[in-house]
């Protein structure tokens, strides 16, 4: 079954909900390092009172990025949601920078951009320092790299970041907006 759209509303149908909650519970309750102190009965509640965020997070899963609960900000009452798959996620690799990135390629463009892509599911990818954060919580992108956001300097210039963990270090690189390679992706996140 797939998700569907009900005026500019995304919406899951009642078993996908259920299925997705199931899916968010297990992980939460497999992985509590990365979320101590919060308990997934105060986590649900949340997400059934923002059913709009299911969908986002159905997207996340969907791609393969494992989303889980990474942290609360209490200032803002928002549970935040991160990527957690081990290697960048599967079904959004292979994709240059942004929309921009992608109409200067003349020729071998990829299918998508990661900016458009993460805007599309309701996510954004993360930052260099969110990236690092997620990284005290697990071995993340061993084997493949993800597109982080990009300052603006950088960008205008024509390039673009990247991160990754080699070495048992995470390291940060730059690469043209336009390149996209089979082992890199992007990672998102999402408030609720």
């Amino acid at each position: 079954m797939t998700n569907s759209k009900i005026g500019n509303e995304k919406v899951l149908s009642p078993e996908q909900s259920e299925g997705l909650l199931k899916t968010l519970k297990a992980r939460f309750e497999k992985n509590m390092n990365r979320h101590q102190g919060l308990e997934w009965a105060n986590v649900q509640a949340k997400l059934e009172a923002h059913t709009e965020k299911l969908w986002s997070l159905y997207e996340m899963e969907r791609t393969g990025g494992e989303p889980d609960v990474v942290d609360y900000d209490n200032k803002m009452g928002e549970y935040i949601f991160y990527d957690c798959s081990a290697e960048s996620p599967k079904g959004r690799r292979s994709v240059c920078y942004d929309r921009e990135a992608l109409e200067s390629r003349k020729e071998h463009k990829p299918q998508n951009n990661a900016i458009e892509m993460a805007a599309d599911m309701g996510i954004e990818l993360l930052t260099e320092e969110q990236y690092r954060e997620l990284q005290k919580l697990g071995n993340f992108d061993l084997k493949t790299s993800s597109w982080v956001q990009t300052p603006a300097n950088i960008r205008k210039l024509g390039g673009a970041i990247f991160c990754d963990r080699r070495y048992d270090t995470v390291f940060v690189y730059h690469n043209g907006a336009e390149s996209y390679y089979g082992a890199r992706g992007f990672r998102g996140s999402l408030r609720v």
